[in-house]
């Protein structure tokens, strides 16, 4: 059997009764405890991507983010603040996995919190839960939806609440849905928290380079998935899959003179890349139908993969469980008969190949410069096009680089 054979399913797109967190409090939420929640505490239900989020072209256009206000030294800015703030996170979402690793990275799991979200109900009408906590409840606010954070934000916000994110505790608030820069405000904002020798991901020289790369990497990448999971057109499907594959093909040239994606050390960059790999290898891909390649097929984005699951922070945010759906008696899924027997500290072990490719071997974390402070590390974090309320900016054909992804723009390699 091929490691291509050898991975599995493990459940719909950035899932809310995702893995074993979501079996515990399942069985016993029921709809019509949430639709009584719902009632007590105003929460609208969820509105579907499918209906909402789709173009006159059948394409999926996500929605912008609602709560894009960041974190820095000008006033009308949120200031970074200990024990304050908490990361409303899914174990199944993808996009919420990122801060919760960043977070770790970077020494700060005792000064951000975190709560996963689960489903609410059984049909999960009304979005993010807390089924796995007493009371189907909040255990750091006492809510019930993770939509009543965004209320009290806005009365009138109309839109999905999604995960990651940024909850203000003492206010109750939203402050900070915009995953395309939530990390970069824990990186930077947050760096008077981190620990003197904590590792610089997003080092101040490249973060033109950075910030380019993670707004290509958003359509053809992290949200090429659901654009082909969500659309309803042909024309829609097949602009995204091709964008898909095309896009995975200069990653895996590119990784193949580069151990990481800026060279010899992980950045931001890199935490956003595998995380959606390991979603679309171990599920995402039996949502949209035929594909060209499984991840296992890329030899050097195989290797890449395999190369961050071995470090302990990313292996702890992998998550390889998954509800089992039976089904009729004959044809009973993979996941059910197969998934829990698959070794994966053994399939998915890094032979230690990919240490060639660079210059500081050991070393996956770059230092920051001697006698950098923290107010030196500081800057304002860049806007991205992905929050343009406009859906025809939102286009994935606006995700352009000025050099091929292919190609690592920081010559000499990312290096001390």
């Amino acid at each position: 059997m091929s490691d291509t054979e050898k991975t599995i399913d493990i459940g719909s797109a950035c899932s809310l009764s995702f893995g074993s967190h979501a079996k515990k409090g399942k069985a016993d939420y029921t709809d019509e405890e949430a639709e009584l929640h719902a009632k007590e505490v105003g929460a609208r239900p969820r509105p579907k991507e499918t209906i909402s989020e789709i173009d006159e072209r059948g394409a999926f256009i996500r929605q912008p983010n609602a709560f894009i206000k960041g974190f820095g030294a000008k006033d009308d800015e949120f200031k970074a603040e200990a024990n304050r703030f908490a990361i409303y996170w899914a174990h199944g979402c993808h996009w919420s996995n990122r801060p919760v690793i960043v977070r770790d990275i970077l020494g700060l799991d005792k000064v951000i919190s975190e709560v996963h979200t689960t489903h609410s109900g059984e049909t999960n009408v009304y979005g993010h839960g807390f089924a796995d906590y007493p009371g189907h409840k909040d255990p750091l606010a006492g809510a019930y939806f993770l939509s009543e954070f965004y209320k009290n934000a806005d009365p009138e916000y109309k839109g999905r609440a999604t995960t990651p994110t940024f909850v203000d505790l003492k206010e109750k608030k939203a402050v900070n849905n915009d995953y395309h820069r939530l990390t970069n405000y824990i990186e930077v904002q947050f760096r008077p928290f981190q620990p003197v020798d904590a590792p610089d991901l997003y080092p101040k020289k490249y973060r033109k380079e950075i910030d380019e790369f993670n707004d290509w990497l958003f359509p053809h990448i992290n949200n090429g998935h659901y654009r082909m999971a969500f659309c309803q057109s042909w024309e829609a499907y097949d602009e995204a899959y091709e964008d898909f594959f095309d896009s995975l093909e200069k990653l895996d040239k590119r990784l193949s003179e580069n151990r990481f994606i800026f060279g010899d050390y992980i950045t931001d960059s890199d935490v956003r890349l595998y995380v959606t790999l390991v979603r679309w290898e171990t599920s995402y891909y039996r949502n949209v139908g035929p594909i060209k390649k499984r991840i296992t097929e890329y030899p050097n984005i195989w290797g890449y993969v395999k190369d961050l699951f071995s470090l302990d922070v990313f292996r702890k945010y992998t998550f390889f469980e998954f509800p089992k759906d039976g089904g009729p008696d004959l044809f009973r899924s993979y996941a059910y008969r197969i998934a829990s027997q698959v070794p994966y500290d053994t399939l998915w072990k890094t032979d230690g190949e990919r240490k060639k490719l660079s210059a500081d071997p050991e070393n996956v974390y770059l230092k920051h410069p001697a006698g950098e402070t923290a107010e030196d590390y500081q800057s304002e974090i860049s806007t991205t096009i992905w929050n343009s309320p406009s859906w025809e900016d939102r286009n994935p054909k606006n995700g352009v680089l000025t050099q091929d992804a292919s190609i690592n723009p920081i010559v000499s390699k990312l290096r001390s």
